[in-house]
């Protein structure tokens, strides 16, 4: 139970990164992006190309079936076998996302609405056939294997507890990052554009250039879950970047949470993966003939929650944050406006 409860957290930091990123997106800036498992796969695959072994032992492993693979033979060939180390693999993991979401920003930006979100979805599919269909590249629906953990020379219980330490204080670092961006000047354009972008526009601010940025820097955390998760998990196929897995919850986890608050994302992560991975224990208890369809049932759940959420809760569990840096000092503005007033407001108050 002890070690589940590890390997449960382990999660909600990965998933966190992904909250925190898409609150970038979606809750500071009003970017729909269902594009996220596009950047999620693309750390994952960087890093499982970068980092894995050379290839010729597993050639050999595998009686000359394929190049690249598992420890237990899965997959049949991939690029890359450079054997470098995870840490190098986990940065190249979140610029490579970030790199892929300049191309997509300068083509979809411009776009609006349902439109982003279609043009997004489009490019996460896309590249999610790809991975599967590309098996001189990417090792195809067989996937690579043989991804390094981080303390392999450990236990399986050791490498859990640490993974999990290292997962939290990354989350924990993004998390302040995050914070501190979109409480900063920049961070507060954001939301302008996000309220009004005609009036951040008519200040001078080039709204495509802030949007293009938001964009990157919620890619790069992406990426960087990617990279973790690969690392965790020692093996990705596509499978794993269903859109289920990799976007929808996301946005669930986001929209429970509180959109606009980096907190909310976090709580959301935390809530809603716990309902998601304890759904799978109790479909331990669910009768054979009901078994099949433990995974659609899970699927309910999440919905209902999520229905449950925007009716008694539309703002979220947390809300969003509404913060006034305290570097700012009271001046003749503020200092009026805890003056009671005596006289009805003019035209222009109003």
């Amino acid at each position: 139970m002890g070690l589940y409860l590890v390997s449960f957290l382990a999660m909600v930091a990965i998933y966190g990164l992904l909250t925190l990123a898409l609150n970038v997106q979606w809750g500071s800036t009003g970017l729909f992006n269902i594009g996220i498992a596009a950047f999620f796969a693309v750390g994952a695959y960087t890093t499982a190309i970068l980092t894995t072994p050379p290839p010729a032992g597993v050639l050999l492993a595998t009686g000359g079936v394929g190049v690249g693979g598992g420890a237990a033979g899965m997959g049949v060939g991939h690029w890359g076998g450079l054997g470098w180390p995870p840490v190098a693999g986990i940065v190249a993991g979140s610029v490579a996302a970030a790199l892929l979401a300049i191309p997509v920003g300068l083509l979809t930006l411009r776009l609006r609405g349902d439109y982003l979100a279609i043009a997004t979805i489009g490019l996460a599919e896309t590249l999610r056939l790809f991975l599967k269909n590309q098996t001189d590249w990417t090792g195809g629906a067989n996937g690579i294997g043989d991804i390094p953990q981080f303390f392999r020379g450990l236990t399986a219980s050791g490498q859990t507890i640490l993974f999990t330490l290292v997962a939290a204080a990354i989350c924990a670092v993004a998390f302040i990052l995050v914070q501190a961006a979109t409480r900063s000047p920049w961070g507060r354009v954001l939301r302008a554009i996000r309220d009004d972008e005609a009036v951040v526009s008519a200040t001078g601010k080039n709204v495509f250039r802030f949007r293009l940025q938001a964009l990157v820097f919620g890619a790069s955390i992406m990426g960087l879950a990617g990279a973790l998760y690969a690392h965790y998990t020692g093996f990705i196929s596509p499978d794993a970047f269903e859109p289920m897995n990799a976007t929808f919850l996301v946005w669930v986890m986001l929209i429970a949470g509180g959109s606009g608050n980096n907190w909310g994302a976090l709580l959301g992560a935390l809530v809603v993966w716990g309902i998601w991975s304890g759904s799978d224990l109790l479909t331990g208890y669910i009768p054979a003939a009901w078994a099949t369809r433990a995974a659609a049932l899970r699927v309910v759940i999440i919905g209902v929650l999520l229905e449950a959420i925007l009716v008694w809760r539309p703002r979220g569990l947390l809300g969003e944050d509404r913060h006034v840096s305290m570097w700012v000092k009271p001046g003749p503005a503020s200092a009026q406006a805890s003056t009671p007033r005596t006289s009805a407001p003019s035209t222009l108050e109003r």
